[in-house]
């Protein structure tokens, strides 16, 4: 796999994801608690809760399912909606004090959304790989799945990939669960607000 000439970047794209999607958000988690600011905090537990569902990818790669890039792709789409569609968040972080925390917030906002949009699309052309079985026993496919093997290395070295996969999968279809009841039930009362979140 090592002759592939998009390996590089695939190993890129999860330290990015690591930088952008979990460790930057915690420390902007944290910091909205110490900054006592509700919008901020509501905004990130809402980002929270959507991004989880990479998370669940994760645990769908190990074994190497091809599900797997379907959820990637949607996690990836779901981000930006996620930090960008609530009304009021939007202006109650508008009217945030111009103070770092708010000058960081914005920025991290931009660049996660640009960076899951690019990510999106430059995944797209693998999602053969989540239709073929074929596809996916290449080293094409392949090259996505080094580091989560690497994770179960280093954090569930005594756990089978297998059970590790469906865990993934109670994972997503408790996400799926709650997605669906957030899009049929809270959604039409709510509207764009975040208040209810």
């Amino acid at each position: 796999m090592t002759d592939l000439p998009f390996r590089p970047f695939v190993w890129l794209d999860y330290r990015l994801a690591l930088l952008f999607m979990v460790i930057l958000p915690l420390i902007l988690l944290i910091w909205a608690f110490i900054e006592e600011s509700q919008a901020a905090q509501r905004l990130l537990i809402i980002y929270w809760r959507v991004a989880s569902l990479l998370m669940i990818t994760l645990y769908l790669m190990i074994p190497a399912w091809g599900i797997s890039f379907i959820t990637s792709i949607i996690a990836r789409l779901l981000i930006p909606i996620s930090l960008w569609f609530w009304v009021d968040l939007n202006d109650d972080i508008k009217d945030l004090s111009d103070r770092p925390f708010k000058w960081v917030l914005t920025t991290w906002r931009w660049a996660v959304s640009l960076y899951s949009l690019i990510g999106a699309i430059a995944t797209f052309p693998f999602i053969r790989c989540a239709i073929s079985s074929t596809d996916l026993a290449t080293p094409f496919c392949k090259v996505w799945f080094e580091q989560p093997w690497l994770y179960q290395q280093i954090f569930h070295s005594n756990s089978k990939p297998g059970f590790l996969g469906f865990l993934g999968m109670i994972g997503l279809f408790f996400y799926i669960l709650y997605f669906a009841s957030f899009l049929l039930l809270k959604l039409p009362k709510q509207g764009r607000s975040a208040m209810e979140q």
